[in-house]
């Protein structure tokens, strides 16, 4: 089991997209803000596979949880 903290980077690694830290700060500034009504795994731009991957880390309160609550609270400023 990896128990390691995850971090932006290694989200975005798992979600199949540039994870350096420009890329990041892009992605977020492209896509922010994102509307409330809007869960963020619900949001327009991820692939069915990106929206599955967060939709399940955070209905399982898996370890991604707090790093996709993280992600999720930069895309609504």
């Amino acid at each position: 089991m990896d128990t390691s903290k995850h971090t932006l980077s290694t989200l975005f690694e798992q979600l199949g997209i540039p994870s350096d830290q420009a890329s990041i700060e892009d992605f977020i500034t492209r896509h922010s803000p994102l509307p409330s009504e809007i869960a963020v795994q619900d949001a327009p731009f991820w692939s069915e596979s990106q929206s599955l991957f967060l939709e399940e880390g955070l209905e399982d309160d898996s370890d991604w949880a707090e790093i996709i609550d993280e992600l999720d609270a930069q895309l609504r400023h």
